[in-house]
């Protein structure tokens, strides 16, 4: 038989339920929502996964330890750079963090459409410039103006070198090739993208003797876009392997066929004491036991039996022509005929 609940029976119920209140077997207790949610600003949409974030920062880590090495030895004094952090936010938010004068550089990403930034911090700009200049790299303290002709054509020497190791670290990726296009002092003449496009900051922090500070690479996600799909970890390592064994084949061959060889026309062996060696004379007949009339030579490459020839002469000199190619054993079946050979005695 149904029970129907009068409207005040229905009000307490709703109030026990929301107080908590409600017992009895068949107790109704309203389902909490456990979903986590997650803010999202339609003005600042996230463009890259943390998995690409993280392949770009592995990119940068290459880069920072070949820029460490360039740098040390261009500025002839110890220089450490790392990779301090790898952040999406908007070219707005980026030009609004940087300092006013600093050193700007603008870059096109060649094949890829559009520019980037790189933006160097003046106290690490100064001393850079001071240690090429002869001096000690001590800036006495923060220096904050515009570069001068002569400062900037220095500048420019540094950045292509870093540039040259953007490009060796972005290999496995694409073949990038970054060119300088122009450096400013002042973030509002770097206006490459609207404000509110959303951009990659890879931020390296730079340590020249007991000094340090920043240098920052802003890449806008339009420029990056179209390999987007290849900064991922399962793209990354298997380009990793892949250009371990045919990134520099051509080059290793190419290196190999100018190695010098010895080329040695072995006729045949034998053992002999050594006394007898020191007593051969001009004119003296040695019988070798390994070679009969007819039997074709052995020619040696280096160290190793490589082909059969046969003796002859070209013009007044002598030569040898190759008939054949040796077959070479493996070390596993030389073994094998050693162990045959030494049961069959």
């Amino acid at each position: 038989m149904n029970e129907v609940l009068s409207q005040d029976e229905i009000d307490q119920l709703l109030q026990a339920i929301s107080s908590g209140d409600a017992g009895g077997d068949d107790d109704f207790k309203p389902v909490s929502d456990t979903r986590r949610i997650k803010i999202y600003d339609f003005r600042r949409p996230d463009k890259f996964s943390k998995e690409q974030i993280r392949t770009v920062s592995n990119m940068h880590e290459t880069f920072a330890r070949l820029t460490t090495t360039s740098l040390s030895a261009q500025l002839r004094t110890l220089v450490h750079v790392h990779v301090a952090s790898v952040d999406q936010l908007t070219y707005e938010e980026f030009i609004r963090s940087i300092p006013t004068p600093t050193t700007l550089a603008v870059i096109n990403m060649d094949p890829l459409k559009g520019n980037a930034v790189l933006e160097i911090a003046p106290e690490i700009t100064f001393i850079m410039i001071d240690r090429l200049f002869g001096g000690s790299g001590d800036t006495g303290g923060k220096v904050s103006r515009d570069l001068t002709d002569i400062e900037q054509s220095v500048m420019e020497g540094i950045i292509v070198r870093i540039l040259a190791n953007m490009r060796e670290a972005w290999t496995q990726v694409i073949d990038l090739r970054p060119r300088l296009q122009q450096i400013e002092t002042n973030p509002q003449f770097a206006q490459i993208v609207p404000p509110s496009e959303m951009v990659i900051l890879v931020t390296l922090e730079i340590k020249i003797g007991d000094e340090a500070g920043m240098m920052n690479i802003c890449i806008p996600y339009i420029t990056i876009e179209p390999i987007v799909s290849k900064l991922s970890s399962q793209f990354w390592f298997s380009s990793v392997r892949r250009s371990s064994t045919t990134q520099y084949l051509g080059t290793l061959k190419e290196k190999l066929s100018d190695v010098q060889m010895e080329i040695v026309a072995e006729v045949g062996t034998i053992n002999v004491p050594i006394r007898d060696v020191l007593g051969l004379r001009a004119g003296d007949v040695v019988r070798l036991d390994t070679i009969r009339v007819g039997d074709p030579l052995t020619l040696r490459v280096g160290e190793r039996k490589k082909f059969y020839c046969q003796p002859g002469v070209v013009g007044k000199k002598m030569a040898v022509q190759i008939i054949g190619k040796m077959e070479e054993k493996v070390d596993a079946e030389f073994e094998e005929l050693t162990a045959e050979g030494e049961e069959s005695i």
